[in-house]
C-alpha cells in the first residue's frame, strides 16, 4: 500500500511546529522525526493523520549534555548517538546498553529516542529504560514547557502525556550514583525484533556490600512499560543474594499482564519474565562487584 493524502509541513522551529500542531487541534495531526515507526504505519495506512510536521531540521533538538546530577538529551537526537555517546555511558549505563538492543545499527541511526518514547509501544526498549531510570520527559505545547516523569508519561498502548497541540522536546535522567551495577536481558523472535520480554535492572550497592536502591522495568509484558516496585523492595536492604534474586524475579514475574497473542501465551512471558530478571539482577550484581 502507499500512504494516504497528507498535508506536510516542515517545521522551522519548536515553536512553528507547535503552533501547525496547535491550528489542526480539529484534525490529527503527526510530528515525524526518524520515522521508523511513523512512516511504516503511514505506508500500511495504520495511520492516516491529516498533518505531517517534520521536526527533521530542528538541530537545536539534537544534543546530549551533562547538567550537573543530570543527563539532558534531546528529542531529535538519534539512538545510535545515545548509545554510542561517553556522556551517556558514564552517567547513565544501562541507557547504553539498551539503546544496543533498539532496531538494527541502520534503524538506530536514523531513528532518535523520542521518537520512540513518544511512539509508546510497549514491547520498544526507550521507553521501559525511561522508567527504570526515573526519567523526566519534557513536553512543549502553547502554554510553555513542562515536565512529566516517566512512569506517568505512558497512558496505555501507543498512548502518553502528549497533547495533541504539544511535542515531545527533551529527556532528562539523573545521573546513576557510585556503586551501581546495570543489566539488560531481552527475549526477542530474532536480534532487532521488538522484545516479547525485556528486564532493565540497576543495582546500587553501599560499601556493606547491601543493596541500597534497585531498579526494575518490564518491556513487551504489560500496555505499557512497567516498574516492578515489589521485586525492588525484595532488593532493597538485602545483599543479593541467590535467594533473594530469586524472591525478586518471582515478584518481577508477578506484574505482568500480556494477554496470549501470536508470538506466545501470557504463561510463558510471565515464566521469561522471571528467568530475564534473575539473570539482569546477577549479571548487575557482577557489574556492582557482588558475587552471587
Amino acid at each position: 500500500m502507499k500512504p494516504a493524502s497528507v498535508e506536510y509541513h516542515k517545521a522551522t522551529s519548536i515553536a512553528d511546529a507547535v503552533d501547525v500542531l496547535s491550528s489542526t487541534e480539529d484534525e490529527e495531526a503527526k510530528v515525524l522525526a526518524g520515522g521508523q515507526s511513523l512512516v511504516p504505519m503511514l505506508s500500511m495506512r495504520l495511520a492516516r493523520p491529516s498533518v505531517l510536521v517534520d521536526i527533521n531540521g530542528l538541530t537545536d533538538l539534537d544534543y546530549i549534555r551533562r547538567d550537573g546530577d543530570w543527563l539532558s538529551i534531546g528529542a531529535l537526537t538519534r539512538s545510535r548517538a545515545v548509545e554510542k555517546s561517553a556522556a551517556v555511558r558514564d552517567a547513565a549505563p544501562l541507557l547504553s546498553e539498551a539503546m544496543g538492543f533498539v532496531g538494527h545499527a541502520t534503524i538506530r541511526n536514523r531513528g532518535t529516542i523520542g521518537g520512540s518514547v513518544a511512539h509508546a509501544d510497549p514491547a520498544a526498549e526507550a521507553p521501559a529504560v525511561l522508567c527504570a531510570l526515573d526519567a523526566e520527559l519534557v513536553i512543549t505545547g502553547p502554554a510553555g514547557a513542562r515536565t512529566v516523569g516517566a512512569n506517568d508519561f505512558f497512558h496505555g498502548f501507543l498512548t502518553t502525556a502528549v497533547g495533541p497541540d504539544e511535542m515531545l522536546t527533551e529527556i532528562r535522567v539523573p545521573v546513576l550514583p557510585a556503586g551501581t551495577g546495570c543489566a539488560v536481558e531481552e527475549l526477542a523472535r530474532r536480534h532487532g525484533d521488538f522484545a516479547m520480554v525485556a528486564v532493565f535492572a540497576a543495582v546500587t550497592v553501599g560499601d556493606d556490600g547491601r543493596c541500597t536502591d534497585a531498579r526494575l522495568a518490564l518491556a513487551g509484558t504489560n500496555p505499557t512499560p512497567v516498574r516492578a516496585r515489589e521485586a525492588e523492595a525484595v532488593l532493597v536492604g538485602s545483599g543479593l543474594t541467590a535467594e533473594t534474586i530469586a524472591q525478586a524475579a518471582q515478584a518481577a514475574a508477578g506484574v505482568t499482564n500480556s494477554a496470549n497473542d501470536i508470538h506466545a501465551p501470557a504463561e510463558y512471558r510471565r515464566d521469561m519474565a522471571s528467568v530475564l530478571t534473575r539473570r539482569a539482577l546477577r549479571r548487575a550484581a557482577s557489574d556492582a562487584n557482588v558475587v552471587v
